[in-house]
């Protein structure tokens, strides 16, 4: 089952200026936006949001796509991961680093840093049991980044988490556009 796209054809006023605007972001109205094309005061705010996570902030990027792929993958997302393996590419992380995200493999892997496993290891405590982020975590984070950066990183790892969420609960499938190449992590549908 899945929540039904809504076509620019469709659509209304209010949800054409919405639509418009994540195009002109993201180069390509993606379905997830579509669905929110039901909702369109929500998809400006979702996409605003998103927009905002997808930069250079208190954290590169491209540190974020780590987290966020991280996060989408143990959320059997693959919508998600299949879409930010190619943003991760685009921004120079390499298919082998994507890789290694799989399962605990980035904790050995030497593509990643010390300071990219405490947040990875953020990413999947937080998957786990956001209140039992230990003293130790706490403490390599907090001998590593800033105050900003450990806050800007909980919430594109919430985000995303939801975001999974949200886009599998709908039903919302991949692009034609991402379709026909093999995807790098492969996700586990449950149930």
């Amino acid at each position: 089952m899945s929540v039904s796209l809504v076509e620019r054809e469709q659509a209304d006023d209010l949800t054409i200026d919405f639509y418009n605007d994540a195009e002109g972001r993201f180069e390509m109205l993606l379905n997830i936006f579509k669905v929110m094309g039901h909702v369109p005061k929500l998809g400006r705010i979702f996409t605003d949001s998103v927009m905002e996570m997808l930069q250079d902030g208190e954290l590169e990027w491209k540190t974020k796509e780590l987290l966020i792929l991280k996060a989408t993958v143990r959320n059997d997302c693959q919508y998600c991961v299949v879409q930010h393996e190619a943003v991760s590419q685009r921004l120079g992380v390499s298919a082998e680093k994507i890789a290694d995200l799989d399962g605990d493999i980035y904790q050995t892997s030497d593509l990643f840093t010390e300071k990219e496993r405490a947040l990875l290891d953020l990413t999947v405590q937080i998957g786990v049991d956001a209140n039992g982020i230990s003293k130790s975590l706490w403490d390599r984070l907090d001998a590593e980044f800033t105050q900003p950066q450990i806050v800007e990183a909980i919430y594109v790892i919430t985000q995303y988490i939801a975001i999974s969420k949200f886009g599998d609960a709908l039903g919302v499938e991949l692009e034609p556009v991402f379709l026909g190449g093999e995807p790098i992590l492969h996700v586990d549908h449950h149930g």
